[in-house]
């Protein structure tokens, strides 16, 4: 999420992924059922965000030349039956806490300095609207510099509903990553269904999953061609929505009416139809993970 990926996954990424296409996936998998003790879980049930596990960020980072500010509002975060919901709303002309002037607000969560963790499995159960140039993102940072500390990106989606991608990055190997994968769904599925995306995270490698079911591996030693591996210190998880900005413009093309958002998005945030539900969250961790 940091900054945008290349749309193409590197050669030495392909002949050492899991070489799992979309129609290997099991579409009934209700997912969340890694073994081991859970550490995290957040299902949003109550009537707000529980701010001992969630910090809003205000403004939060927004690089990539994106196209919202990041606010602490109900108006583009919620609660509803048992739902986070995260949506942008049109704002044209709003000057965010540092006086910089955006048309769109949306928010951004994490749990920063209220629950990080080293390994596991991260889970979270996630429908997503179409749009092209909608921006939402399911990801981890380390604490510290950025990309120094690392970034894990679990599910990101530029508004095409056949794909998502899931990335990461560190030193040597940060924006134009050469560790990024798209996942198709087959015909009968799409990213405006309810999916689990997650990752398994151990000292020596990264597999990322879609319901259950593994869809692109990363290990050490591929990382270490290109530079340090730097996924063995904590890192804690980010819910975001942004909108428009560089990934999708690569993606979609659209530099008019916003860089990276056509006017048809734009409409749907109009009429606050661009959401991310979130069911539920979850880390789970065996007893030899820490």
């Amino acid at each position: 999420m940091r900054l945008y990926k290349c749309t193409c996954v590197a050669a030495l990424v392909v002949v050492t992924a899991l070489g799992m296409s979309c129609s290997s996936v099991n579409k009934n998998s209700s997912g969340g059922s890694a073994k081991g003790k859970v550490v995290f879980f957040d299902d949003f049930l109550g009537s707000k965000l529980n701010r001992d596990h969630w910090t809003p960020e205000v403004p939060g980072f927004n690089g990539n030349n994106e196209l919202q500010t990041y606010v602490d509002s109900s108006s583009v975060m919620y609660l509803e039956k048992g739902l986070l919901v995260l949506k942008p709303k049109y704002a044209p002309k709003f000057k965010n806490i540092e006086g910089r002037e955006y048309d769109f607000i949306s928010a951004r969560i994490n749990t920063r300095d209220k629950f990080d963790f080293t390994y596991g499995t991260v889970e979270a159960r996630i429908k997503l609207t179409a749009g092209d140039g909608l921006w939402p993102a399911f990801w981890m940072l380390g604490k510290g510099m950025w990309p120094a500390t690392g970034e894990i990106d679990i599910m990101e989606y530029v508004g095409e509903t056949d794909w998502i991608s899931a990335a990461i990055h560190g030193p040597g190997y940060s924006g134009e990553t050469p560790f990024v994968n798209r996942l198709y769904f087959d015909k009968e599925h799409d990213a405006t269904q309810w999916h689990v995306y997650g990752v398994d995270w151990t000292p020596e490698q990264l597999i990322f999953k879609y319901d259950g079911v593994p869809m692109f591996r990363i290990t050490r030693k591929m990382v270490e061609h290109y530079g340090r591996w730097v996924f063995n210190d904590k890192q804690y998880l980010i819910f975001n929505y942004a909108l428009g900005g560089g990934y999708p413009a690569k993606i979609n093309g659209v530099k008019t009416p916003y860089y990276g958002l056509p006017e048809s998005s734009v409409q749907m945030v109009k009429n606050g139809e661009a959401k991310m539900w979130v069911d539920w969250v979850k880390v789970t961790q065996v007893a030899d993970q820490k």
